[in-house]
């Protein structure tokens, strides 16, 4: 069975998703731990409802990022994580962190990677006036939202959307995709190569991730 921790900040819906397809479609895997630094993270709930460890590790309690990130390894490691999922975690990773986890750790991203990496996605989308947003999943690497695209997920904007409609359709797309990224992965079908390139089932995946016929 592979370990699976996940790092969260906030509500954790996508941590949901993951949850509940490792009672479904992720048959070799399990969400083992989850770390917040928010202690009000609800996704720490969702963890214990789940029979997976609730961690809130607080950043305040350390000098330098460095430091934060170094116990948080330590503590992950305790874990043994085959994969590392990254499920609204609102911190800037370290260097070192990343390193650390290379090729085993995934993000989801709101947006059509590699454009609007960063914050504020859905509102860059509409003031641009984009007729279509979504959302990618994708390998970390020290670049920030900048790792190899595994897998996106479109979505139309219409001319009535609000950052908050526009929000929950992207959203509803990431609770698709994003167990089965992770299912892939478990299943050992996903691999990074040499930190550039993701690979299904041995084959290349373009710059935009994996796009059926």
């Amino acid at each position: 069975m592979k370990s699976i921790v996940v790092l969260v900040s906030g509500n954790g819906s996508n941590l949901q998703a993951i949850i509940d397809a490792c009672d479904s479609s992720i048959t070799d895997g399990k969400v083992t731990a989850v770390f917040s630094n928010k202690a009000e993270a609800y996704a720490l709930e969702r963890a214990k409802n789940a029979g997976a460890a609730g961690v809130f590790l607080d950043p305040k309690a350390f000098d330098t990022r460095d430091a934060f990130d170094h116990e948080l390894m330590r503590q992950m490691d305790e874990f043994k994580p085959d994969l590392v999922i990254l499920a609204g975690y609102m911190r800037i990773l370290s260097g070192e962190f990343v390193r650390h986890y290379m090729g085993r750790m995934i993000n989801i991203h709101p947006s059509l990677l590699p454009k609007y990496p960063g914050l504020n996605t859905y509102q860059r989308a509409i003031h641009a006036g984009d007729e279509e947003h979504g959302t990618s999943v994708h390998f970390v690497t020290e670049q920030l939202d900048g790792g190899p695209v595994i897998l996106q997920a479109k979505v139309p904007i219409f001319d009535e959307d609000t950052v908050e409609t526009l929000t929950e359709r992207v959203q509803n797309q990431e609770h698709r995709i994003y167990p089965m990224v992770a299912k892939w992965f478990v299943e050992g079908r996903l691999e990074m190569v040499d930190g550039k390139a993701a690979y299904l089932d041995g084959d290349l995946l373009s710059m935009h991730g994996y796009a059926p016929e």
